[in-house]
């Protein structure tokens, strides 16, 4: 990379100024391991700085080749729509910068080993509370964000099953923060009914927030309800050193153009089951009105993450490369 080139990390964006503070740490972890690249970070919504003043430090700072990753873990609405839009406005204003547009986090064998070492943690401080349960006789149970996209919402099914099967538990099972199903209290009651000693209940979030306290309270409920299970909570994600090292691999991939999405499953371009209408929607975001309006400001927008986004945040098919229309198409998608 040039001293031209900077690196935009953009994130969803949250109320919660522990999960602000805490993304805030993964772009200084960046530019902890690319010392000579300028590394900026924004949101979409609900916190400051939004995208575009990251953007504008970048510009100010004589970046002229921006390379823009999304800090999410699955390519669904936001990282199809809503940050590519963000990124097209700001490149159609700007014809002197260029903005190159990174894959998602995605399945990654790092973010799995992250993921393991939390649950391991979980495991080693329950065990030295209450003694061991054989795996065997454990049940994981992964949480996801949940979102109106199947693909993602699959996506995290499959990380689940690289762990249960990682680990040797003996069953496991996956369910949602909202969007989709099964939710996390009706998720965990059903797997209470199926035998197990002790429940594993693991967010896989990057970072803290409201909906990583639902999941924890939901397992609090059901574990009151069922008193001869033991139930652990595992943490997210957060700043794993791994977590890190998947970033700098995505700002790798735009450089070495290797950053290929897959889109074979993606609704806005296949006829997926039950989303066929969706196919060739035009791109769109609805963020504009939450920009900027962050955790603690005295704004009381009542805007929830538990919806579907009724126009479901389609992108153009014609020149999709996963992000801004100037930005180099992968090969394959």
């Amino acid at each position: 990379m040039t001293g031209t080139t900077g690196v935009m990390v953009c994130g969803h964006g949250s109320r919660d100024a522990a999960a602000i503070a805490e993304f805030a740490k993964v772009a200084d972890g960046l530019r902890a391991r690319l010392p000579e690249t300028t590394v900026e970070h924004g949101f979409l919504e609900f916190a400051t700085p939004v995208i575009r003043d990251g953007l504008d430090k970048l510009h100010a700072a004589g970046v002229t080749e921006v390379l823009a990753v999304p800090g999410m873990l699955f390519a669904a609405g936001h990282v199809k729509n809503d940050v590519p839009s963000v990124l097209n406005t700001y490149q159609a204003q700007h014809p002197d910068v260029t903005v190159r547009y990174g894959r998602e986090l995605g399945i990654d064998t790092k973010l799995v080993r992250a993921a393991g070492d939390r649950v391991r943690e979980a495991l080693a401080a329950a065990e030295a509370a209450h003694g061991p349960v054989p795996l065997d006789e454990t049940l994981l149970m992964v949480v996801g964000r949940g979102a109106s996209d199947p693909d993602a919402n699959s996506n995290v099914a499959k990380v689940s099953r690289l762990l249960w099967e990682g680990f040797g538990f003996g069953w496991g099972e996956t369910c949602y923060s909202g969007v989709t199903f099964p939710l996390v209290e009706p998720g965990l009651e059903h797997a209470a009914k199926l035998g197990y000693r002790r429940i594993v209940v693991f967010p896989y979030f990057l970072f803290t927030g409201v909906l990583v306290r639902r999941i924890y309270d939901a397992s609090d409920a059901v574990a009151t309800r069922h008193p001869d299970i033991q139930f652990v909570k595992a943490s997210y994600l957060n700043d794993h050193p791994l977590v890190i090292d998947a970033f700098a691999d995505r700002i790798a991939e735009i450089v070495d153009g290797t950053g290929n999405m897959n889109c074979q499953l993606c609704k806005y371009r296949e006829q997926v089951l039950g989303f066929e209408a969706e196919v060739g929607l035009a791109q769109e975001s609805h963020h504009h009105h939450v920009e900027g309006i962050g955790a603690g400001d005295g704004h009381h927008h009542h805007h929830g993450h538990d919806h579907t986004h009724g126009h479901h945040h389609p992108y153009p098919h014609a020149e999709h490369p996963h992000g801004p229309a100037s930005m180099r198409k992968p090969a394959a998608e």
